[in-house]
């Protein structure tokens, strides 16, 4: 898991999951209007979700 989510407080980490979900979903209405050139970003923006749920999980548990 990377540092960068480790120092965020759970607060921080939902609004960045909100983002991160909002970016996604533009990601795939752009992709099904065929503007989109890179479609890796779609995965990078899902392994992103996954980085910052696991966090959030962990910090929970804690």
């Amino acid at each position: 898991m990377p540092k960068e989510f480790e120092d965020k407080s759970t607060v921080e980490l939902e609004r960045l999951l909100l983002e991160k979900r909002e970016a996604l979903r533009t990601f795939r209405f752009e992709m099904a209007g065929s503007k989109i050139k890179n479609v890796k970003a779609g995965r990078a923006i899902r392994t992103a979700i996954a980085q910052i749920l696991t966090e959030i999980n962990a910090q929970r548990i804690k």
